[in-house]
């Protein structure tokens, strides 16, 4: 596997390293509903915290009974401000019956966003479809009060996508650090000419009524029917679950992340915004598209509702609505548990969680 992972990325350019942050600081929302439950991506503390308005389906939440709350209220008070929480084991509970590698295909979700866009003349348009297929991954979120398993080091996970017009996708992921933790994936369509891969970093803290994970690690998109734009390079916004102790539990994506394609001289810089203490609104993004020194467009809306993009002459569209396109989900398919090796996801969660039921509830 670790193999694999060579020869895929080979011929790529390192990632650029850089240590980001940004609102770090407790915060914990006044009394305004979030427009939308929260997607939970990562999977050190802040996963656990899943937040659903009133007016959330019933399976978006879940209820924890007397003992369950326990073994948190236990978990927590060993937990100190600026504690660094990639080691902090979880009772079975708050677990999603999936691997943080399988977590990762929710952003293969809407490939009709990506496919076809080397087609488009403009070197401008076809960033803009690159952000699309990006943005349009956060809606998507698991259902109750759960988290995805760490992975072990050399666990995999694969999977095929089959679309309507009789092209596929493929998808592998695996954990190549355990401490700290690292998820590097490769999602490939020859067909459609696109390739997709990246590496996850988080890293989280405990800060007191909250905790939070800065995201380390970029996805790099190729359309290989234009091999002369080379990659996009995208990062990812930080996350912020508040009200952990006290108040309302709610998991927000903050602070700014960059979609940059150097040979055609494009960037984005999107401000992924937080609630603040009296005003403003959940799960808004926000940015600028510039080529070179000139602005050519800006995007506002919020990722769990609608996006819309407006370019330079005034003129408007909708990069994603989540009502209308949310739903249409590319299906995944995984080879049978026998079929599988001893090391991929599915196959391991069977020996993973009866053993955890045992150590730890």
């Amino acid at each position: 596997m670790m193999g694999l992972f060579s020869s895929a990325t080979s011929g790529l350019k390192a990632s650029t390293h850089r240590p980001r942050g940004g609102s770090m600081e407790d915060k914990m929302p006044e009394d305004t509903e979030p427009d939308d439950t929260s997607i939970l991506f990562v999977y050190p503390l802040s996963t656990m915290f899943y937040y659903s308005p009133h007016d959330a389906d019933h399976d978006d939440s879940e209820c924890r009974d007397e003992n369950e709350g326990s073994i948190i209220s236990s978990l927590i008070s060993q937990l100190r401000v600026g504690m660094d929480l990639s080691k902090v084991t979880f009772p079975t509970f708050v677990l999603e019956p999936r691997s943080m590698l399988e977590r990762i295909t929710d952003f293969m979700s809407h490939p009709d966003l990506i496919f076809g866009a080397e087609d488009c003349p403009d070197p401008e348009e076809r960033f803009i479809r690159v952000l699309q297929y990006y943005l349009a991954g956060w809606h998507i979120k698991p259902k109750g009060v759960k988290k995805p398993y760490n992975p072990v080091l050399g666990e995999f996970f694969r999977c095929r996508y089959d679309y309507p017009d009789g092209s596929k996708g493929f998808y592998i992921a695996e954990q190549v650090s355990h401490h700290p933790p690292v998820s590097a994936f490769y999602y490939i369509s020859p067909e459609n000419k696109v390739a997709i891969l990246g590496e996850l970093r988080p890293k989280s803290k405990f800060l007191g009524n909250s905790v939070s994970t800065v995201m380390e690690g970029e996805n790099r998109v190729l359309l290989m029917g234009r091999p002369e734009d080379g990659e996009y390079v995208i990062s990812m916004p930080n996350m912020y679950a508040r009200g952990i102790l006290w108040g309302k539990m709610v998991l927000e994506l903050g602070d700014s992340c960059t979609a940059k394609n150097e040979r055609n001289g494009l960037s984005a810089e999107l401000q992924f915004k937080t609630k603040g203490y009296f005003s403003g609104t959940y799960n808004a993004v926000a940015g600028r598209i510039r080529r070179g020194n000139t602005d050519s467009g800006e995007l506002t809306g919020k990722w769990s509702h609608v996006m819309e993009y407006k370019n330079a002459k005034g003129e408007k569209r909708v990069l994603f609505d989540v009502d209308k396109d949310g739903a249409k989900i590319a299906p995944k398919f995984v080879p049978p548990e026998n079929e599988q090796e001893a090391n991929e996801s599915r196959r391991y969660a069977h020996f993973r969680f009866p053993l955890w039921s045992q150590l730890i509830i």
